[in-house]
């Protein structure tokens, strides 16, 4: 995984920025980066107030999970494997047959015990791989899909715009296949034709990883199409549909069909996109239900090819988990503070440290650019960070299944 990110970094600067064309887009982009040290350049406190710590607020510790044991909620990747991958009944033949070859399996175990390999492990000459990169404009649902799909929070949903700000990472591992999903931010194109020149990196990170991925999931909200279309989708569904790409296989994902009324109508938005020779298959689901998921992740599990795995598929890495916390405390941001707010705060992982008794140590910085901006996110005696801090806090325990220390402070830049 670190290879195949290196790979895109190097090509993204050694690329200079060009023109709108078929292959690329503008280039030059910035990967956010997180520390677990504090920054030296980091911005001091004007006066006393503009710091709260949310770790005030106590919750009630969860019960000490045993050691080495998968380091998220189980009960997050039991929903995976009860909607995606439901177990099917044996009739007693096949029974017969399960018995003789696990009996198999257990004389070759045997004969080779020094070579033996653990619950879930899969040697590396067997194992298959896929990367999926997922795209579309903003507010498409592709963040809750990717959720939907790992079993687990790894990237923020809300129901605002331009909530995901840089790529996400989430790994879906099942028998001896592992599918990683790239999470992008949103992609829209103007009448010109040409990619927006956002100043912010995301728009750039996305469009230089569009050709890296083996599968790219195009997805858009069928339900605004047929309500209130947009052309800035059309031209991007038809662009990225308009050209196959050799390396690489292309889908269009029809996502929120649970909110259309009349489902024929799913039958014309298909055919309004059908003669685009790029996309090899259509799906319509519901990222945020799991609606026709299951069909999308088996297409998935069955473009995936003999490669090593590149994550883990027993524990999150622990940049993984650094950028959960920072998407659980956005997530929350967007749900308790409106406007352009929380757009204009910069958001900081200052501090990441495992304690001795194996709890965990986050401290997160909110960097307002006004005052004003600082009092609404801080609220009434600090009651709305106190508010953000105690639920971001409880959801990073139920995923990192243990005991977790939140600190936000919100300081003025």
């Amino acid at each position: 995984m670190k290879a195949f990110r290196s790979l895109r970094i190097l090509i993204s600067i050694s690329r200079t920025e060009t023109p709108f064309s078929k292959t690329h887009l503008p280039q030059n982009f910035t990967r956010r980066s997180y520390s677990a040290q504090a920054n030296l350049d980091e911005p001091t406190s004007v006066n006393g107030d503009s710091v709260f710590d949310s770790s005030q607020y106590s919750i009630e510790d969860p019960v000490k999970k045993p050691k080495q044991q998968p380091n998220w909620e189980k009960g997050y990747r039991e929903r995976v494997e009860r909607e995606l991958f439901p177990q099917e009944k044996q009739s007693s033949e096949e029974k017969d047959r399960s018995r003789i070859l696990a009996k198999a399996l257990l004389e070759a175990a045997l004969e080779s015990a020094d070579d033996e390999l653990g619950d879930g492990e899969v040697r590396e000459e067997y194992q298959k791989s896929l990367n999926v990169g997922i795209i579309g404009p903003p507010n498409a649902g592709k963040s809750s899909l990717t959720n939907f799909m790992v079993g687990t929070k790894v990237a923020a949903a809300s129901r605002k715009t331009n909530t995901t700000t840089h790529e996400v990472l989430g790994v879906l591992t099942k028998g001896d296949t592992q599918v990683c999903f790239f999470d992008t931010p949103g992609l829209m194109l103007k009448k010109s034709g040409y990619g927006y020149k956002d100043i912010k990196a995301r728009v750039q990170n996305a469009w230089t990883s569009v050709d890296l991925f083996d599968v790219l999931i195009v997805m858009f909200d069928v339900h605004r199409h047929l309500t209130c279309p947009d052309s800035r989708v059309v031209r991007l569904i038809t662009y990225m549909g308009e050209e196959a790409n050799p390396k690489q296989k292309r889908i269009l994902c029809m996502n929120k069909v649970d909110l259309v009324e009349k489902k024929k109508d799913l039958l014309k938005v298909a055919e309004e996109f059908q003669n685009l020779p790029a996309y090899e298959r259509y799906f319509m689901i519901s990222g945020l239900k799991g609606s026709g998921v299951k069909d999308l992740s088996q297409y998935l599990m069955d473009q995936a090819v003999t490669k090593p795995w590149e994550e883990d598929p027993f524990t999150m890495s622990e940049e993984v988990m650094k950028n959960i916390s920072l998407e659980v405390v956005r997530e929350r941001l967007l749900d308790h503070v409106h406007q352009e707010v929380p757009y204009g705060v910069e958001h900081r992982l200052v501090d990441w440290r495992e304690q001795r008794d194996g709890s965990l140590r986050i401290e997160q910085h909110l960097i307002t650019p006004k005052l004003s901006q600082r009092k609404i996110l801080v609220g009434k005696s600090g009651s709305k960070i106190g508010r953000i801090g105690i639920e971001a806090n409880e959801e990073l325990r139920r995923i990192m299944n243990r005991k977790v220390h939140l600190i936000l402070k919100v300081l003025l830049k």
